[in-house]
């Protein structure tokens, strides 16, 4: 690199000025024109969308970002993407991917002459057409950039196992605003200069947000300069509203930025040692609404916070309005960017990268076309030998983790594990013989006894869900594969986040073929609610599958594994998956293991079935069906039907497990879900159903209201009682126990609630006893605590 303050040539700052001015004008034709689209004759109302819609304020900003990028590219030979913080500035990404080319090999109709440009302009934020922030339907785009504070965890989780690509992530000063963005600037500590790629986060400090100012534009500069190099970063700023003076600027920076990068990677990569680099950041602080009208009405715009959105809200109705318009393309020359054709001048189209060099064509931002599937072990060979049913106690997440370890020993360049400071938490910790836990921070010497950190370790903690989301589903959005547990309570942090992604997903699924197929996101929740006894209220809460359940059926999954041998098979199939988001619902404790192996696979394909072992209907029509969903729920149950056996031994019970939660709904509504004949085969169309359910009981109501016994179902689950309870205890106030439930059979099987008076006497007894002895001992009793299924006598 030059040391020349100035390293564009004269001719070289025209033409980079000149696409930049080619951006911005295709920019404001999207918000404003449906005619006339460059302006061949006077603008005129009738050439004017009825609705005004899009944000401005963002696009000079992002476009003058990305003309840089675009020379270092070329000049480098660099493979990059971007990430566009503020989304809902897409004009600028759109434009980009225009004037690149991509856009028309994508969408043939967007033309590269003056009808494809008007096409363009018609399409955006258009009923119809496209949206206003990056979404799936934009070439290049892995952040839709709707919802703030994603951009960074996003950038990271792309950058993570690509050693050759830089991730220039423009960071809205809005954004940097949230929570989720101010922990993400975290993420430097866990990128490793040998094996990952590199992320340039650049602030983009345009002063404002829809109508405010913004924290970090007014701090003073040393403040703001002290902030980042806190969080480990050279920052690097452009500052100014000269467009030449600015070009000249950032070019040096920019240049400098990536010289650096790859300086610190040729290091640590001849060396062998990955050390923690103060990588480099830049602070871009420019004008809101660059190069716009500067004043509407007497009111300032540009530099303000009126040039957020539609800096000129009336040119239909308002000739002076229509002028302001009109004069504000005008200041572009586009008649001297775009030739007779309507074409990019060929000197400007120069400019840009070729073929998949391009930001917008970039195969990275297009994960699926890179994607390696997992090399996957058996996962039978991981079985828990079962003999008997429900016998023995092993930690479902304890198992699964000897099947990760040996799948990630298996695929060290393209498969992660992610979780907020409780992977050893989560009974996880069997990983760690194949990867440590990711730590480019300082290292301690007594690190070395049990903290299993290391600078090239695969294995994800930092403790903000926020963060880890952002890098998985960065992570998988370029192709790569992951897991992440975390706390059933806590998962409620990355609800938003949850949304926007089964969105991406959606769109892709439904709109877009030429996205290609992404690994899932699976998202294993742990520590569940019946095990949180000891941390008490806060920490119990399942309803997150209420959230999951709102989502669109062909991207969701939702799975509640009864133990170790089917939390297998269900990993298994959700590594192997693409395009959903799979939640898998599984507690770490030592539970009882209920199935072996062979029976465990058929249970999981179908997804709900009758386990014979603890029915007595043998093939008749049963009086009473007791169905369950959730490991806990699965004992408690399990332990119920014993009981009853015992008490009423010619009572007819059908037991049935549900696995698969959307086997409750109708075909019709979820591709999993039963048809009504095979839903009333197993649940019967008239006898009354129990059931025990992990979660809030409203749901499974939700599921199954068409279903035709829906009137006799009697669901039980958590409702919101809870404290410091014994596992017994805290199930027996939400009537989730063994001794509830088959109170529950008395009462609703009419035989039994004439003849059943002394057992229900006998159930209440039990219940109350157990509470007893729980606030008297600090524990459950034995029989509790280690009951089994009894061997048949």
């Amino acid at each position: 690199m030059s040391g020349s303050s100035n390293p564009l040539t004269p001719d070289e700052l025209r033409r980079i000025n000149a696409y930049w001015r080619a951006c911005n004008y295709l920019s404001v034709g999207m918000i404003y024109l449906r005619d006339n689209p460059l302006l061949r004759e006077p603008l005129k109302p009738a050439h004017i969308k009825n609705r005004l819609l899009g944000h401005w304020g963002s696009d000079p900003g992002q476009s003058f970002i990305w003309v840089h990028l675009n020379r270092l590219i070329k000049k480098y030979d660099l493979s990059a993407i971007f990430v566009s913080g503020p989304g809902h500035g897409a004009p600028a990404t759109l434009a980009n991917s225009y004037l690149e080319g991509r856009y028309t090999e994508v969408y043939a109709d967007c033309t590269q002459d003056d009808k494809g440009m008007l096409r363009l302009f018609q399409q955006f934020s258009f009923p119809g057409g496209l949206g206003s922030h990056c979404t799936p339907e934009t070439p290049g785009s892995i952040h839709e950039g709707g919802e703030l504070g994603y951009s960074v965890s996003h950038a990271f989780g792309a950058a993570f196992d690509n050693p050759d690509l830089i991730v220039a992530c423009c960071v809205g000063d809005g954004e940097a605003e949230t929570g989720p963005l101010a922990t993400s600037w975290h993420s430097n500590k866990f990128l490793n200069p040998i094996t990952d790629g590199a992320v340039l986060p650049i602030l983009h400090l345009n002063g404002y947000k829809i109508a405010n100012p913004t924290i970090l534009a007014r701090i003073s500069h040393e403040e703001l300069e002290c902030l980042f190099k806190g969080y480990g970063y050279t920052p690097y700023f452009v500052e100014g509203s000269d467009p030449e003076v600015m070009h000249q600027k950032m070019a040096e920076v920019m240049e400098r930025c990536v010289v650096e990068i790859r300086a610190v990677q040729e290091k640590c990569r001849k060396s062998g040692v990955a050390e923690r680099p103060r990588w480099p950041m830049i602070v871009l602080r420019s004008p809101k609404g660059w190069t716009g009208p500067k004043e509407v009405d007497g009111h300032k715009v540009e530099d303000f916070w009126r040039a957020h959105q539609v800096p000129v809200s009336d040119p239909v109705t308002n000739p002076k309005s229509l002028a302001i318009v009109e004069q504000w393309l005008r200041s572009y020359k586009p008649e001297e960017l775009f030739d007779a054709k309507g074409s990019l001048q060929p000197e400007l189209a120069s400019l840009a990268p070729e073929g998949m060099r391009r930001i917008t064509a970039n195969l990275h931002a297009n994960g699926g076309k890179l994607c390696v599937p997992l090399d996957l072990p058996r996962f039978q060979d991981y079985a828990v030998e079962v003999k008997v049913p429900a016998s023995t106690y092993s930690s479902p997440t304890g198992v699964l983790a000897t099947f990760l370890r040996d799948v990630m020993k298996r695929n060290m360049t393209n498969f992660r594990v992610f979780g907020p400071d409780e992977t050893a938490s989560n009974k996880l910790q069997g990983i760690y013989s194949a990867s440590n836990k990711t730590w480019m921070a300082e290292i301690k010497p007594e690190d070395a006894d049990g903290t299993e950190i290391s600078t090239n370790g695969r294995v994800m903690e930092m403790l903000s869900e926020h963060t880890l989301e952002g890098w998985i589903e960065g992570y998988a959005l370029t192709g790569r594969h992951g897991l992440f547990s975390t706390y059933e309570s806590f998962v409620h942090v990355i609800d938003s986040m949850f949304n926007q992604h089964c969105k991406w997903l959606e769109s892709c699924k439904k709109v877009l073929t030429w996205r290609a197929p992404i690994p899932s996101i699976n998202l294993l929740i742990t520590s569940l609610v019946w095990r949180q006894d000891h941390n008490g209220f806060t920490h119990q809460d399942p309803g997150f599958l209420d959230v999951v359940c709102n989502k669109n059926p062909d991207v969701v999954r939702v799975y509640l594994p009864p133990d170790a041998n089917c939390l297998l098979s269900v990993g298994d199939h959700c590594l192997r998956s693409r395009d959903y988001f799979n939640v898998i619902v599984a507690d770490k404790q030592p539970h009882l293991n209920f199935l072996d192996m062979d029976a465990a696979v058929k249970h999981c394909a179908k997804g709900v079935g009758i386990w014979n072992f603890a029915s007595t209907d043998e093939g008749t029509e049963p009086d009473v069906v007791l169905a369950c969903a959730g490991d806990i729920a699965t004992m408690e149950t399990l332990a119920a039907a014993s009981i009853l056996r015992e008490k009423f031994p010619d009572l007819r019970v059908r037991f049935v497990n549900v696995v698969d939660l959307f086997k409750l709904q109708g075909a019709d509504e979820h591709p999993h879900g039963l048809s009504d004949r095979d839903f009333d085969s197993l649940f019967t169309a008239d006898r009354p159903v129990i059931f025990n359910f992990h979660s809030y009981p409203s749901l499974v109501h939700k599921l199954i209201y068409k279903r035709t016994n829906h009137d006799n179902f009697h669901v039980r689950g958590y409702k919101e009682k809870g404290n410091i309870n014994t596992p017994l205890e805290l199930a027996i106030v939400n009537e989730v126990d063994r001794y509830s439930l088959c109170i529950q059979v008395i009462d609703r099987v009419h035989r039994l609630s004439k003849t059943g008076a002394h057992v229900k006497e006998w159930l209440k007894d039990m219940s109350f006893e157990a509470v007893q002895y729980a606030h008297r001992e600090g524990w459950d009793p034995v029989e509790i605590r280690d009951w089994v299924w009894p061997a048949k006598k």
